[in-house]
């Protein structure tokens, strides 16, 4: 049985060429400059999507955990570092206009329900579940009123918390992410052998959501049968910001989108048989023993 969701014009799942996501996310550190300049350099590398976080910071996070002592270039507090990496409708409606012209995909993940509303505005091809929201009942279930495909990643979950979330999500056009929801991971927990194992399990596309350091664990992951790959995006890895380090900068991602289309040319259908050009090194080389 194939396994396919569609985003956009794009299927994406069995059979389909990966469907890579540079993940902005707050690496624009409030920047609409900075946001063009990452969708720009996802475009050049040939991703299909870009994505961005958004919260109602009141909301998400409590009085005292915004009152918390944080020195940034923001301010001294955390409530003056997450309002400040929070784009407001007029910077969401440029980057919808911009993505437009670069034909490139857009959505964001949402970390609460007027997040969801306010994100509908845009008409977004589909909806990004963070692996800190997959227990969060209420939010899964505002999100599927929207009747939008789903993409759900499960870092820092027990496969009894993903069956929930997919019992309430439903199947129906979901999108699983493997992924460990440390920044920057270290590669010994990874757990690549699970994207198989979550796509056996659930009978959905999976993915891979990545926050390594390096390229090669990406691409293995693709060559395990992620249909999506999604790494965040930096202009610079040295710039402020928590993932910034984890993140990967545009000639990185270039060489990433690169590699992994050609891994899936090399892949074939596992169908063993001589090729043409192998006739002549056959006249060539080959003895034949009696």
């Amino acid at each position: 049985m194939e396994r396919k969701v569609r985003i956009g014009k794009t299927w994406v799942g069995d059979g389909e060429p990966c469907f890579v996501v540079a993940e902005i996310g707050i690496n624009h550190n409030g920047s609409l400059d900075s946001a063009r300049k990452l969708i720009a350099a996802a475009a050049l590398a040939g991703c299909q999507a870009v994505k961005f976080q958004k919260r109602t910071v009141e909301v998400v996070y409590s009085k005292e955990e915004l009152a918390r002592p944080r020195e940034s270039q923001f301010g001294n507090t955390n409530r003056d570092l997450k309002l400040a990496l929070e784009l407001g409708y007029d910077a969401y409606r440029a980057i919808d206009e911009y993505c437009k012209t670069h034909q490139m995909l857009w959505f964001a993940s949402c970390w609460d329900e007027a997040s969801v509303d306010f994100m509908e505005q845009f008409d977004p091809p589909c909806y990004k579940i963070a692996s800190a929201s997959l227990t969060d009942d209420n939010l899964l279930r505002h999100h599927r009123q929207y009747r939008r495909p789903m993409i759900l990643s499960t870092g820092m979950s027990s496969l009894a918390q993903i069956d929930h979330a997919v019992e309430v999500l439903g199947t129906d056009d979901l999108i699983l992410m493997h992924c460990t929801s440390t920044y920057p991971s270290k590669l010994e927990e990874l757990n690549l052998r699970g994207i198989p194992a979550l796509k056996e399990r659930y009978g959905v596309p999976v993915g891979y959501s990545g926050h390594e350091i390096g390229l090669a664990t990406s691409l293995a992951a693709a060559v395990l049968g992620a249909c999506v790959i999604e790494r965040h995006i930096t202009l610079d890895r040295a710039l402020w910001g928590s993932d910034q380090a984890a993140s990967v900068e545009p000639q990185g991602l270039v060489r990433l989108v690169r590699d992994i289309h050609a891994v899936e040319g090399a892949l074939g259908d596992g169908v063993k048989r001589v090729y043409d050009s192998e006739i002549p090194i056959i006249d060539k080389l080959r003895r034949v023993g009696r």
